[in-house]
């Protein structure tokens, strides 16, 4: 067995480095977390350079001291010891298994029943949970339940801060990533024609991700005459014929090597754009460098998207409702978030997708492209596709 597209084993050392360092500062002993999707469940692979995938839930405890100890999918009564020296369960001294799935009910206790044995077998004075409000209530409730149970406290935050700070390493695969997308969205102009179908644009980006070197993601769009806006959507609602003249928004938003997630939107026209499209494109275009402008090390998200909505409504156009700017790694969705409720500030090294948009009824206006915060500011954009309604 072999890992496809692996960080390097200095990287993973870098993570668990600065983590057990805060640790200690704050006399956390271990970590818990647990996920089950790859898109929005990013702890488990940025500590473990593996994913959480369809549903199963895979548990993580993360010792300060002394190598992981992992909880997953697997047959009853089975342990494994790996001494922290596995080639693909790097820094992991055991694994746990047991049949649970979520769509069973009398089995949602099994992963927990096993969390609660780990931590009475290595007894962690102070266990800091990762996203506690996330996890699943059996795992809280078994752990607080226990017999001389550790102190418990929400330690996010302490992880959060450093997975936001993109390394080197990182950084590259970034761009590699950002990359990948261009040649998606290349091949996707090469693909779309009328008589083809919504699911079938989706299907041709799919298949050219996974081929380029992706592994997992989404691809919103969906297809409508001029006049009536083409929003994001997914692969239920996919299945309108395209025709001649018609437009198409897509979201290509898969992640690269090593796992990491970007995000592209642009919009095409089969046909020549009418005028409205051409102008509703420039007001989010600018709208992108207004944002852009105010992001640099040290910048307040809250004050970052009002001044984003008072240049919205300055120029007769809607506040933002959704989230409109975040970060991005591992996680499709990562701190900080430019929104009211982000107290996380931004920093150099920072990865960022950057996508204004509003939806007058005729028209669904969005751009959507990743920048990294350097010394001064945002670098240069991480996507090579031009900033334009692709006419087709």
């Amino acid at each position: 067995m072999k890992l496809r597209s692996p960080i390097t084993d200095a990287e993973l050392q870098r993570r668990w480095t600065e983590v057990a360092t805060a640790m200690k500062d704050q006399d956390i002993d271990a970590l818990v977390m647990q996920n089950t999707s790859d898109w929005v469940g990013g702890y488990v692979r940025w500590f473990s350079d593996i994913p959480a995938c369809n549903g199963y839930p895979r548990t993580l405890v993360f010792y300060r001291d002394q190598p992981m100890t992992i909880i997953e999918m697997g047959a009853f009564d089975v342990v494994r010891d790996l001494a922290g020296k596995d080639e693909i369960h790097r820094g992991v001294g055991r694994m746990v298994h047991t049949p649970s799935f979520t769509s069973i009910g009398y089995t949602n206790t099994y992963d927990a029943a096993l969390l609660v044995a780990e931590l009475q077998r290595t007894k962690p004075a102070k266990v800091g949970w990762l996203t506690p409000g996330a996890l699943p209530f059996s795992l809280i409730d078994c752990v607080q339940n226990m017999l001389d149970r550790p102190e418990l406290v929400d330690a996010t935050d302490l992880v959060d801060t450093i997975k936001a700070i993109k390394s080197p390493e990182e950084i590259e695969l970034i761009h590699r990533t950002a990359q990948l997308q261009d040649r998606v969205f290349a091949e996707v102009c090469d693909f779309l024609r009328p008589g083809v179908t919504d699911i079938d644009v989706a299907n041709h980006a799919q298949a050219a991700a996974h081929r380029l070197g992706s592994d997992q993601g989404i691809f919103l769009g969906t297809s409508a005459p001029l006049g009536r806006s083409s929003r994001f959507a997914g692969r239920a609602f996919q299945g309108r014929t395209i025709e001649t003249g018609d437009h198409f928004s897509l979201l290509i938003e898969v992640n690269g090597p090593g796992g990491v997630y970007l995000e592209i939107a642009r919009t095409m026209v089969l046909g020549t754009a009418s005028d409205h499209l051409l102008q509703a494109f420039d007001h989010v275009r600018k709208a992108q460098d207004h944002t852009l402008s105010l992001m640099r090390p040290g910048a307040d998200p809250a004050s970052v998207a009002a001044a984003h909505d008072a240049w919205m409504r300055d120029h007769d156009l809607p506040p933002e409702t959704r989230l409109y700017a975040h970060g991005q790694g591992v996680d499709m969705v990562e701190r900080p978030m430019i929104r009211k409720d982000e107290t996380m500030p931004l920093a150099r090294d920072m990865c960022f997708a950057v996508h204004p948009g509003f939806d007058d009824g005729q028209v669904f206006a969005v751009i959507c492209d990743n920048y990294m915060i350097e010394a001064d500011g945002p670098g240069a954009c991480l996507h090579n596709t031009d900033k334009k309604i692709f006419q087709l």
